[in-house]
């Protein structure tokens, strides 16, 4: 009896062709201060940071930064008293879906890319350059969303919703509340970023990982009230809207997630993010996941 066998768009893909060959890193004597310049600069979530043999030792994240903030570290710690180890590695010619399983597995969000002939590192693999790749198959796909557009044709496969992949759940703060406590839910729950409400209960600014870094290295105290450092306006997508569309808007705005309202935009019902898009390995229909028949 024939089975079917459901591959993802990312089969057959390697490392390579999605990893970012630039790396930011640090020595393990730099300050959390040099840190969050470099992450600032060039637009990242972490830095590589190498031992005094010039070899990677560790790697220090907004989340760790955000910690060091939340624990009262002055700005002049090195970053190796706060660097995480030891770093997951993969290689230029492994299979991209492997990674990806890899990083899911462990609760990462990049892997390292070592060369294959030495130990040297020679790339990151993260979410949005997975996001990116799928977007760039789904724009040159026959079948994807945005040909379809263009050519007015019959829809024949069922088109991705931001509702099919988004998180339901929303956790958000009122204005007035503390940094401390912000930084505590965002830990808690795994998040990048959280909703800030006024009294009423409308949403009026997003608290995010690098929100609360930058106000770190500004001297922001813990005890700064959220509504200080929140940025404004909340950006997000309608719940009906298509993946294809909110992934487009969040590779242009250089943003890692969008709010997910209902028909009232008002309404903040769930959130979308780089990593929810990766981890559904598509780039905005079933298209992607196509069926096999195999003896």
């Amino acid at each position: 009896m024939p089975r079917v066998e459901r591959r993802s768009v990312l089969s057959g893909i390697s490392v390579k062709e999605a990893m970012r060959r630039q790396v930011i890193q640090l020595p393990h004597s730099a300050p959390i201060d040099y840190g969050i310049n470099r992450m600032i600069k060039y637009k990242v979530n972490a830095v590589l940071i190498t031992g005094e043999d010039q070899l990677p030792a560790g790697v220090v994240s907004k989340t760790d930064l955000m910690s060091a903030f939340y624990a009262g570290f002055p700005i002049t710690t090195p970053v190796e008293n706060i660097m995480v180890g030891p770093l997951l590695f993969c290689y230029p010619d492994d299979e991209l879906e492997l990674s990806l399983d890899t990083m899911q597995q462990n609760s990462i969000h990049r892997l390292y890319v070592q060369s294959a002939d030495s130990i040297e590192v020679i790339g990151v693999l993260a979410y949005p350059d997975i996001v990116g790749l799928l977007y760039r198959y789904c724009r040159a796909c026959d079948k994807g969303l945005l040909k379809a557009r263009r050519r007015r044709e019959e829809d024949r496969f069922q088109r991705l919703k931001v509702k099919d992949v988004m998180t339901a759940d929303v956790t958000a703060y009122r204005e007035a509340d503390g940094l401390a406590q912000v930084i505590e839910g965002l830990t808690a729950q795994r998040f990048g970023a959280v909703l800030i409400r006024n009294e009423p209960g409308k949403a009026v600014g997003v608290v995010s990982k690098s929100d609360l870094i930058v106000a770190y290295k500004h001297g922001v105290t813990i005890d700064a009230r959220a509504a200080d450092v929140m940025s404004r306006p909340v950006i997000s997508c309608g719940a009906d809207s298509d993946l294809a569309d909110a992934i487009q808007q969040m590779l242009l705005k250089d943003v890692q997630r969008l709010f997910v309202h209902a028909a009232d935009p008002g309404q903040i019902i769930g959130i979308l993010s780089l990593s929810d898009a990766a981890r559904f390995r598509s780039g905005s229909c079933r298209a992607c996941t196509p069926s096999r028949f195999m003896k």
